[in-house]
Order: structure tokens, then sequence, then C-alpha cells
């Protein structure tokens, strides 16, 4: 029953202007950090981490700024279920949309790279306004979270959903018949088809799927990250030009570059980053956990 009266909230709150449901959800996202304080510390622990040059004060202004969008984007979800198309559009900027279209045009398979930042599924609306493509669904346990968000998944063109037991013979697959592949591959998944590589020079599991798709699909990489702007201003889903020699014949060398790259765009928008995963609960043999 609180989840449908969650629903409920967000539908009503998804006619209001962004300016409007950008201070809702900043607000939502200070009585998180407030109230959620095992993600809290996962969030400190993160930032300690990946910023140990920045002192305790700056690093706890950068907790809060991390709730706030947070916050944002849980509320702000409630657009990319139920606003219409034409509303979308002028929320979200998209600058780099030449380089895909070149790249299907030609008949190459595209994989577009996007990291864990707060404004990926309006970056991912983005892509199914203007392509047919597939990307990875987790079924999640609530039924009613879950027909919702398959929902905001597939509402917009022939969206291929598939998951993660698919394998990468259906990714492949669809990706060479010319849907490009939104792919999130930043997380901690484990030691099943993970290395160590850096990030933010600490050791980090990471799979080697990117490296190991392309190859297979003879995939263009294309740089993908969404932005969340300020004041309630919108969106802009920034795609880059395809890697060059990418991917080579050293997994581990390709997956270390992903993660640099990685590295160097949420170095501009470090509170942007989804920091309340943790990252690194994954460690080498005899490394303790941080969290």
């Amino acid at each position: 029953m609180m989840t449908r009266v969650g629903m409920a909230l967000l539908w009503l709150l998804h006619w209001l202007p962004l300016p409007v449901l950008a201070r809702v959800g900043e607000g939502l996202g200070l009585l998180l950090w407030a109230a959620a304080r095992h993600r809290r510390h996962v969030v400190r622990v993160n930032l300690r981490l990946c910023f140990p040059e920045r002192d305790e004060r700056a690093r706890e202004r950068m907790v809060r700024a991390h709730f706030r969008v947070l916050g944002r984007s849980l509320i702000e979800r409630g657009l990319l279920w139920w606003a219409g198309r034409d509303r979308l559009e002028r929320l979200i900027r998209i600058q780099g949309k030449e380089h895909v279209d070149a790249l299907l045009a030609a008949g190459r398979p595209v994989v577009l790279l996007a990291p864990h930042f707060v404004g990926l599924d309006v970056g991912g609306a983005a892509i199914a306004m203007n392509y047919d493509g597939v990307s990875i669904y987790a079924r999640q346990k609530n039924p009613v979270v879950d027909h919702w968000l398959h929902h905001g998944r597939s509402r917009f063109g022939d969206q291929l959903l598939l998951s993660r037991q698919d394998g990468a013979r259906a990714t492949v697959k669809a990706m060479k018949a010319g849907r490009p592949f939104y792919y999130l591959p930043d997380m901690d998944y484990g030691r099943k088809d993970s290395i160590f590589v850096p990030f933010f020079g600490v050791p980090a599991a990471t799979i080697t799927g990117l490296s190991r798709l392309a190859r297979l699909a003879g995939a263009a990489v294309v740089p993908c990250v969404t932005r969340m702007l300020p004041g309630g201003a919108g969106y802009v889903l920034e795609l880059g030009e395809a890697w060059d020699d990418f991917p080579t014949r050293d997994a581990d060398a390709d997956t270390a570059r992903m993660n640099a790259w990685i590295e160097s765009v949420v170095r501009t928008m470090p509170e942007q980053y989804y920091w309340v995963h943790r990252r690194f609960k994954t460690r080498p043999e005899g490394e303790p956990r941080p969290y």
C-alpha cells in the first residue's frame, strides 16, 4: 500500500515545473541524508577513499550535495514515467548525437558507455526517444516498482530489455542488428568476470565486459554522460566521439582505460556520481572491507 501511495505522489508531483520539482527533490535528499545512516556511511567511505586530498569538512559538503541530487533523481523519475515526449525533449538537451548517427548509418554496432551518474535514467530516456536500443534490465522485488521501472524503460520506441542471464550473445546480436547498447559496467558485481583495476587510485573489482563486447560485436565505444543541471534547468546528454584503438588485445588494459575515463568525468561533477553504491566492497585477498 505504501508503495502505491508513493507512486501516486510521484504522479502528482510530475505536473510541477522542473525548478519546483528540483527543490522538492533536494528536500527529499536532505531527509535521506538525515535518515539513511547506513547509506550516508557508504558515501562518506567512498569519498574518503577517492578524495583523500580534501579535508573532512569539504567531503561532508560533498556528501550533502550528493544526497540533494540523489533526491532530485528519485523525484524527477516520475517525469520519465508519465511526462509527454514534448516535455522531455524540452528538458533534455543532447550534444554529439551526430557521432552515433554516423556510426549507425555506416552499419557499425555501438556501445554507449554510460557511467552511474544520478541522471543516467534521464539519459536512457533520451536515447530511447531517438533510437530503438538494447539495455540490461534487472527485475525488482517490489512488483509495483518493477512495473513502473519497466514502463519507463520501454515506453518510447521499440526497446529490447535483456536480463544479465541472457548473456553476451543476445546483446551482440542486438547490436549487430543496429541497436545501440546502453551499457553501465561500473558497479561492483563481485569477483566473477572481474579484475582489480584502479579507480581513484583504489583497486576496484571491475567487469571486463566493455572490452569483450566491443570485440565480439566489432562495436565502437561512444562515451555517454548525463549531467543534471542546477536549479531545475534540465539535463544534458553528452555523446562523445568513438574511442580510438579500442578494444585492444589486452582486456585488462582496456578495463583500466575505462575506469580512468570514468574517473576523469566524475571529477567534473563529483556530487553526481552514484556514491551510495559500495563500489569497493569486493577486495583483493587479504585486504579488509572498508564499509
